[in-house]
């Protein structure tokens, strides 16, 4: 309304904690040097999170990692919050020419009107109407882009494809503060919806892979397609949750022995990608229990709200169902808080995405009690079995929260005997078809 040159956008839960934040920014976008830069983004901070951070709601890939990489190309990806946009931007690339049909939209127009006045007023009923973008390039080629769930994701890869950089600005007082979910449910239908909208704009004709390789190259382009594929994850975690463990019960093995040549190769793999990731969270200034707990939430939401994410995305793209915008709920619960500020995972409701995490922390703890029965008994040969094993014990140390909600907890908290139940006939119902498999093959 006011048509300034630069633009602040926060949501709703956000607040300012450095009042200098503004005359950092202006630092970047009043240098002529860095005319094609559309935004500043600063990284999403949030008060509240626990001395462990159980749910991973700092996000630390996410929101500060990542960026850092993506900053030494052409610019961070956009979060939707803590973000300082040059208006410039929203009207065209760095080079296009600005239409003069409406001059007040110009991003350099003077406004020479209060902002009460009747005709700004007036405008902004027009602007905020339902139908003002129809039949305009606003949404589609100009503003914030929609279309997709993730709209910030959106807009700021656009952006960058039209030409314009962009900084990430990581100073050490948080310039915002933020809130996050408390329960385990809404930590993973946000990014249920977080996976959905990447998907539709991956398999959109502006997928980064593609679009946004021959735009802004090859490595801009993986760096997009990085977080747009996000969904894909599930295919491995989920493989590696079930199918090691099933044929484990069976005293089959798909790996080589600890004596083969190609062990090592499996060695060095799980080790070093793991040893890297903790590195980069603990250079980051993160506790080693925190970089635990959201590998931890990593693959929690590879077989829940990826899986998920990517089942609903397929559908709707089939006509078979629709999805919609559900807003992430941060209503502080008293119990819900008590539990948090404990480190105690927060289940509660029967919620679908608690089904595969129950089943796989089922599987893994039979598979892994079999195996060793077996070790014990003689029937099987420790070379032979050493990954599952491992990965079966892994399975069940990741998946103590749920043995302590099914098993230890009779708070609210706990999970629903509903989840309990239809898991338990799930596993059952694996372990009977993997029986047929194996002994049919």
């Amino acid at each position: 309304m006011t048509n300034a040159p630069l633009i602040l956008t926060l949501d709703c839960d956000m607040y300012s904690n450095d009042p200098e934040t503004p005359l950092q920014m202006l630092c970047f976008l009043l240098d002529s040097k860095m005319s094609k830069y559309a935004y500043v983004q600063f990284p999403q901070r949030f008060h509240g999170i626990n001395k462990n951070d159980i749910y991973g709601g700092e996000n630390k890939r996410l929101f500060q990692i990542n960026p850092i990489g993506m900053d030494g190309l052409a610019g961070t990806n956009y979060v939707g919050t803590g973000t300082f946009f040059r208006r410039r931007s929203f009207f065209g690339g760095p080079s296009s020419y600005l239409s003069a049909e409406k001059p007040e939209l110009n991003p350099n127009h003077v406004v020479n009107k209060s902002i009460q006045s009747g005709a700004v007023l007036e405008m902004a009923q027009s602007v905020a109407s339902c139908d003002y973008e129809d039949g305009t390039k606003w949404g589609y080629k100009m503003g914030f882009r929609y279309g997709s769930l993730v709209e910030d994701y959106f807009t700021g890869y656009q952006l960058s494809c039209e030409g314009w950089d962009s900084v990430f600005y990581h100073p050490d007082r948080a310039a915002f503060w933020g809130g996050i979910p408390i329960n385990i449910d809404d930590v993973l239908s946000q990014n249920k919806r977080w996976c959905v909208g990447l998907l539709e704009v991956a398999f959109s004709k502006y997928s980064p892979i593609i679009f946004g390789t021959k735009s802004r190259g090859i490595f801009m382009g993986l760096a997009y397609s990085h977080f747009s594929f996000w969904g894909i994850w599930s295919i491995p975690i989920t493989i590696y949750a079930f199918i090691p463990q099933l044929t484990l019960f069976h005293g089959v093995s798909p790996f080589p022995k600890v004596s083969d040549p190609w062990f090592s190769l499996y060695v060095f793999v799980f080790l070093g990608s793991y040893i890297q990731d903790c590195l980069d969270f603990m250079l980051m200034g993160a506790t080693f229990q925190r970089w635990w707990n959201d590998q931890r939430m990593w693959l929690i939401r590879g077989i829940s709200s990826y899986l998920f994410g990517c089942v609903d995305f397929f559908l709707k793209s089939l006509g078979i169902s629709s999805f919609g915008f559900v807003i992430t709920s941060k209503v502080i619960d008293n119990e819900q808080n008590k539990h948090y500020e404990q480190g105690v995972f927060e289940f509660g409701v029967a919620s679908p995405l608690f089904v595969p995490l129950t089943t796989a922390s089922i599987i893994n703890f039979i598979a892994f009690s079999v195996g060793v029965t077996r070790l014990i008994l003689g029937h099987s040969k420790l070379d032979e079995i050493f990954i599952q094993l491992i990965l079966s014990g892994f399975g069940i140390v990741n998946c103590w929260p749920i043995y302590e909600a099914t098993l230890l907890r009779n708070d609210k908290g706990k999970m629903p005997s509903k989840i309990i139940v239809l898991s338990s006939l799930l596993a059952l119902a694996l372990f009977s078809l993997s029986y047929y498999v194996t002994s049919n093959i």
